[in-house]
């Protein structure tokens, strides 16, 4: 972490309890924790940790989940009764979207997967500390909110004016937590939001109304965390039925906001920004005037969005393009009236280049490989094969392929087990790795693998033949050499007519 200095720095003052019923970790993480704070007391479940709270005056609560007499949950929900703005960062091996989202409508400020990246805990610890250090030295930001407190208490029920505070607090880190949870569409909501706004001010819409699509816009995509992390961060295409599940966040999205009085008009909003002017959208087929004239608005800035941010399976339109795909879907996908005033509010915008959905860093193209790879022997799939080859087919940047098919591998799984065949499996994927570390290694059907490289190779037979650990197993291996270019290939179908792969 490159703040590792800054969070030494700032972190002298600040006090942390830190929750955990694992002695050894707990021990080893108060140990790195006393690093940066100027003090750390732990507790080994929630119960205690509740009792050290009540009696003890933390900035920084750190707790796990899963803990015996009372769960990380349970005394977080207790803490915030007692101190609804604690800070409290969850640490847990438990990646269920239930844990998440039982985490999210408590209000805390992060949570980390076990087992712990120390690297992350610290980027969290520095957001955290941040944000104390900066509302701590702000006196004067202190004297007024003390200031807004007490005249709203005046003026209305306390206990109102807090939930009104908690579900703002609640529903923005939320959206912030999805937007980091899906790196790849990071800021999305945001430019949604503006973009919204420049339509709506071109149609003419009074000031109201544009605060309220802004405000919808930032909360559109509130219900994808109810979303499985396979589907949200998969970086290819959908298959239907992963497409027909997303669909559902429109949904989740407006039941969770109209059940809050203060967010019902931005729920409907949120609701019908995916129908389709010619009655073909989602969720309820609505057409024409049937979708209110705000959600017509976000439909369109939503879709420019999407075009104008590059895909793992689609680089991005120019807005010049997007302009003209508006133009096109005028009548069919988007109201006329709202296309026409889009075209003009975006005409002499500019937009990044750097929004794409390709990862920027390893972190995320670890990550992103997750969804390509093979857990068996840890080479690239099917899929990321055919990703690759629609890519290239563009960019020229892989030039052969050379295939080996392994033989009798049915008979040896007999003889030996499965166990043992994925044993053998893994260490020939490891033997063409180090063979050819420049080149990318594919597990295909099985038995079969692929090795792409950006240079002609020629592999000869005697690097078969010389492959100890598979003599005497009855296993051989043919070997083919696909030339891409030559054989205009541009999919892994393609790939098939001339491997015979099966």
């Amino acid at each position: 972490m490159n703040n590792i200095k800054k969070l030494k720095k700032i972190s002298k003052s600040f006090k942390v309890l830190y929750v955990e019923d694992e002695e050894d970790l707990r021990e080893s993480v108060v140990v790195y924790l006393r690093k940066f704070f100027k003090e750390v007391v732990s507790a080994k479940d929630g119960e205690e940790g509740l009792e050290k709270y009540r009696f003890g005056d933390f900035d920084i609560v750190i707790t796990d989940i899963q803990m015996p007499n009372m769960d990380g949950i349970e005394m977080a929900k207790k803490i915030k009764e007692l101190n609804y703005q604690q800070e409290i960062l969850i640490i847990s091996a438990y990646k269920g979207v239930e844990y998440f989202s039982e985490s999210i409508k408590v209000g805390v400020s992060g949570y980390i997967i076990k087992p712990i990246n120390y690297m992350q805990m610290n980027q969290e610890l520095y957001k955290i500390v941040d944000k104390l250090k900066r509302f701590k030295e702000n006196e004067l930001y202190h004297s007024h909110l003390e200031e807004l407190i007490e005249e709203r208490t005046r003026e209305k029920d306390n206990l109102q004016d807090e939930k009104i505070q908690n579900y703002e607090q609640t529903l923005l880190a939320l959206v912030d937590m999805i937007e980091k949870r899906d790196s790849y569409t990071g800021g999305h909501s945001h430019r949604v939001a503006e973009y919204s706004v420049l339509i709506a001010k071109e149609l003419g819409c009074r000031e109201s109304e544009c605060q309220k699509l802004y405000r919808a816009g930032i909360l559109h995509d509130i219900g994808k965390v109810s979303t499985p992390d396979s589907i949200l961060l998969k970086p290819g295409k959908l298959n239907k039925i992963e497409y027909k599940l997303i669909q559902e966040h429109v949904i989740v999205g407006y039941e969770m906001l109209s059940k809050i009085s203060m967010y019902k008009e931005l729920a409907e909003i949120i609701r019908y920004h995916h129908e389709r002017h010619n009655g073909k959208g989602y969720p309820d087929g609505l057409k024409g005037e049937q979708i209110p004239f705000l959600a017509r608005i976000m439909m369109v800035a939503d879709s420019f969005d999407a075009m104008t941010t590059s895909r793992i399976y689609k680089k991005s339109m120019s807005i010049k393009d997007a302009l003209l795909e508006i133009k096109k879907l005028s009548n069919v996908q988007f109201h006329p009236e709202v296309a026409t005033a889009a075209c003009i509010a975006f005409d002499k915008i500019s937009i990044a280049q750097s929004i794409s959905q390709l990862p920027k860093n390893e972190l995320e193209k670890e990550r992103f490989s997750y969804f390509y790879k093979d857990q068996v022997v840890n080479a690239y799939n099917k899929d990321y094969l055919d990703l690759i080859l629609s890519k290239n087919y563009y960019e020229n940047e892989y030039h052969c392929i050379n295939a080996f098919f392994l033989r009798r591998f049915t008979k040896y799984n007999e003889k030996y087990g499965w166990n043992s065949g994925d044993e053998l499996l893994s260490k020939f994927a490891n033997y063409i790795k180090q063979s050819f570390p420049q080149a990318l290694i594919f597990r295909i059907h099985g038995d079969d693998f692929l090795i792409l490289d950006k240079k002609h190779l020629i592999i000869e037979k005697e690097f078969i033949e010389n492959i100890d650990f598979l003599k005497d197993t009855g296993i051989t291996v043919c070997k083919s050499h696909i030339d891409i270019f030559d054989k205009d290939i541009s999919c892994f179908d393609d790939l098939e007519k001339f491997t015979s792969l099966c």
